[in-house]
């Protein structure tokens, strides 16, 4: 009987979407074939504190306390050594990787004895792959891709370039301006800028941007900290919230039209899910109607209201076209795995397609788009977790040919 891969399911962590990982988590860990996988729950909770066995399916039900000030957290340089850098239960460390040849997946090992006092067998978090169901900081922009591969470890989803990328929504846009993308006009600025001298950063995007214009923090997803400001007065209240969930902000000029609220068009939210590594592949396209102005995270996870259309109602040309640009925006930020495209199409004649964002670990409960959209593919989502950690494998394969030292 062939053995079944040891798969650790992450999720939690520090970032503002930590309840969306939650959502996403439980999803997995309910559809997962469990003939093929043996599962490893691991959370990380709103602290920083690392948790497995029964405090990570609490934390998952909502129901882990706050551990308080003094639990050990992750990178903590009062309580953990330089090689601590994750928890189970208290911390652990990452072991060097095996030497070449030798099988066998990464570990994670409780720091609380010596490293050299553990054996193999004992208090070790083997695991073959990792699936980390992390959206945002400090999960999803590369700092735990990383560790991963610190680690030794295969993971899901895109590499340490790839996520960082994903996550910066202004390096992304250079990205895809290399790649000779389409993109929507924009300005970017650091909150000390905006600190220093507010109406100088006000003038310089009147003088750059029209107004309605989109404000958001450089890295965050889930629709986090982003607001429309149809005009100087909420121009300002915009920026203080963006620049306090991140230290970059970018200011996009809305697509769809010119002019007041009532006169201006408003453009068309299309989506396309990427699957793939060296040679990636696109599903159909789908087209998400907000229940509210525009898809904030009200919309996506709050109320009720906001509808999915799959596949969208273009033509077969448009259909193309979106998922060609949503492959080439996948290759330009070096991702792997999987990812969300997200286009703007402008209202009106002229249909305008404009390339907003890629998201290297979108939403993944089984009614997320994602999901969905490789559902309207052909893919159920059971067999759509199977492939991804396929993928993973696949990708350490690969990287295990590469020599690191002559």
């Amino acid at each position: 009987m062939k053995k079944k891969l040891r798969v650790g399911v992450l999720f939690g962590g520090r970032s503002g979407e930590h309840e969306v990982s939650l959502l996403s988590a439980a999803s997995v860990l309910k559809a997962i074939d469990r003939t093929r996988y043996d599962v490893v729950p691991i959370g990380i909770t709103k602290q920083g504190l690392w948790v497995v066995s029964s405090d990570a399916e609490r934390l998952l039900a909502g129901e882990f306390p706050d551990p308080g000030p003094s639990a050990l957290r992750a990178g903590d340089p009062q309580h953990t050594a330089p090689a601590a850098v994750l928890a189970k239960g208290k911390g652990v460390i990452v072991p060097p990787m095996p030497a070449a040849g030798g099988g066998g997946g990464g570990s994670l090992v409780p720091f609380e004895r010596e490293a050299s006092t553990i054996s193999p067998a004992h208090d070790v978090l083997q695991l073959d792959v990792v699936f980390p169901v992390l959206h945002g900081t400090f999960g999803e922009d590369g700092t735990m891709q990383g560790l991963f591969e610190l680690a030794g470890l295969a993971y899901v989803g895109s590499g340490v370039l790839g996520s960082a990328t994903g996550m910066d929504k202004e390096v992304m846009k250079r990205l895809f301006l290399a790649a000779r993308l389409p993109i929507t006009r924009h300005v970017t600025f650091l909150r000390r800028e905006w600190e220093q001298s507010p109406r100088k950063t006000i003038a310089k995007l009147e003088e750059a941007l029209k107004y309605p214009l989109f404000v958001k923090p450089a890295n965050l997803g889930s629709s986090v900290g982003i607001s429309k400001a149809h005009d100087r007065k909420e121009l300002g209240p915009a920026i203080e919230l963006a620049a306090s969930f991140d230290r970059k902000i970018v200011v996009e000029q809305a697509v769809g039209g010119r002019g007041s609220r009532t006169k201006m068009g408003k453009a068309r939210e299309l989506e396309v899910a990427v699957l793939g590594n060296d040679e990636p592949i696109a599903s159909v396209v789908g087209e998400i109607v907000p229940g509210k102005e525009f898809y904030d995270y009200e919309a996506k996870y709050l109320s009720e209201g906001s509808q999915a259309i799959i596949p969208a109602r273009l033509t077969k040309k448009q259909s193309k076209q979106v998922q060609e640009m949503a492959l080439a925006a996948f290759r330009a930020c070096d991702c792997a795995g999987l990812a969300r495209v997200d286009f703007l199409l402008e209202a009106g004649d002229s249909g305008r397609l404009y390339l907003n964002e890629i998201n290297t670990m979108p939403g993944f409960t089984s009614i997320s788009m994602y999901p969905k959209l490789w559902e309207a593919s052909g893919m159920k989502y059971r067999d759509l977790i199977s492939k991804l950690i396929e993928l993973a494998l696949e990708r350490k394969a690969e990287q295990e040919q590469i020599s690191y030292s002559r």
